[in-house]
């Protein structure tokens, strides 16, 4: 009996590994929510389990290029695809976008409110010298805000945080400061004391989210059966009508784009 329960426990506990997906994913798309209701429809349909890493977009595909994951979900389109081109992913597929929102004190002492672009709202905060909360920590995020600068910031005014999302908003919240965040991780932060959104709709201020496979060439344990079955079921009908479908205070926060 003992001999049949060890060899019934090797089995389920081989099975479970064998149907579990190691995805990374960015700090902003953790905190959105929409994982909780993505990853048990996924489950429900096809049997596996995805096991998230939570990361910037930097650390994800440093992941990906350790064969550590078996694909990461991302938003950093030129870095993405330099990883695809070196040869650590076989490809790059989008999935769903949102935009990023410049967020600052009620009363907006850089006066971006009346801004024409991104980039002029960025120049009058860097004018001011009105304290400026980064992620600074090469996440997508991360990389997006140092794109819209007309030059590199520096100065006391300029805080590197170093954290994911969720905290670099707790921190601006603290400070009083501006930020850029993404749509979704704005709409579902609990704490925004005196903050409220001041700058949106430039185009350069999309945020596409896009899947990439690891390279089983470079990696041959990555479970790229389970990210093909993956990459079908994001892309389908059903995971359309759950992001499209995904709301907050009737706000929608991401679109389905895949293509």
């Amino acid at each position: 009996m003992k001999t049949i329960l060890a060899l019934l426990t090797l089995f389920w506990a081989t099975t479970s590994a064998a149907e579990t997906l190691r995805l990374a994913v960015t700090t902003s798309f953790e905190n959105s929510g929409l994982a909780d209701m993505l990853l048990p429809a996924f489950k429900a349909d096809t049997g596996i389990t995805v096991q998230l890493l939570v990361v910037g977009t930097g650390q994800a595909l440093r992941l990906g290029q350790a064969g550590d994951v078996d694909a990461v979900l991302v938003h950093a389109k030129t870095a993405e695809e330099a990883f695809v081109a070196a040869g650590h992913a076989t490809h790059r597929r989008e999935v769903m976008y949102n935009d990023f929102v410049l967020i600052g004190p009620a009363t907006d002492p850089a006066n971006i409110r009346s801004a024409p672009s991104a980039t002029d709202a960025m120049t009058r905060i860097a004018q001011t010298q009105a304290p400026f909360v980064s992620r600074g920590d090469d996440s997508g995020t991360h990389k997006a805000e140092l794109a819209l600068w007309p030059e590199p910031p520096a100065g006391d005014w300029y805080l590197e945080s170093g954290s994911g999302m969720g905290a670099a908003l707790n921190t601006a919240a603290g400070l009083n400061a501006y930020i850029l965040s993404d749509r979704a991780s704005w709409l579902t932060f609990g704490n925004p004391g005196t903050l409220a959104l001041l700058f949106e709709g430039d185009p350069v201020l999309h945020n596409q989210y896009s899947l990439l496979p690891i390279n089983p060439d470079r990696h041959p344990h990555v479970r790229a059966d389970l990210v093909t079955t993956l990459e079908a079921w994001l892309t389908s009908p059903s995971a359309a009508a759950l992001i499209d479908g995904y709301t907050l205070n009737g706000a929608q926060l991401f679109t389905f784009n895949a293509r």
